[in-house]
């Protein structure tokens, strides 16, 4: 895909198919995310809800953030998202990368993707990593991502 700047913070990714007309579809990392938007995008995904202040207070924190819209009338239509958090040194961790169903298979995931670890790269983070669920783990290693060869590092801790 190429990407050229257009409009405001906005890059033009690509054109694509939806519903029989053409529509445009940008990227921005602005981080003010319409969160009734995402609770959709989500949705539309079967993800779990998540409380709006939380939601709002993960992305405020966040180092990075990228969406994905088409543009209808005078509104932003948001069909892709994802965030990373970083030490701003060394490692960053992916989180809620998620495309709208109507707009999987198009590009737009591994778009998000390449967009996230170009800008986290740009700021000299090295180690970059994600969670994933096994439905996607061939989407990411296709992406140059690798399990833990030395097996699972990770430990969790969850309130009782």
């Amino acid at each position: 895909m190429n990407i050229r700047k257009t409009r405001g913070d906005s890059l033009f990714i690509d054109q694509l198919n939806y519903q029989g007309t053409q529509v445009n579809i940008y990227l921005t990392t602005n981080k003010n995310v319409n969160l009734d938007a995402l609770e959709k995008l989500c949705d539309a995904v079967g993800w779990v809800r998540r409380p709006f202040k939380k939601v709002k207070t993960a992305i405020e924190h966040s180092f990075l953030i990228i969406s994905l819209f088409h543009v209808e009338g005078n509104n932003n239509i948001l069909v892709g998202f994802a965030r990373a958090t970083s030490d701003h040194a060394f490692n960053a961790t992916i989180w809620d990368v998620v495309v709208h169903p109507d707009f999987q298979g198009k590009g737009l995931g591994k778009t998000l993707m390449d967009q996230i670890i170009q800008e986290l790269r740009y700021a000299d983070i090295t180690t970059i990593t994600l969670f994933a669920d096994p439905q996607v783990i061939t989407f990411y290693k296709n992406l140059g991502f690798i399990t833990d060869p030395d097996g699972v590092k990770g430990m969790f801790w969850y309130p009782r």
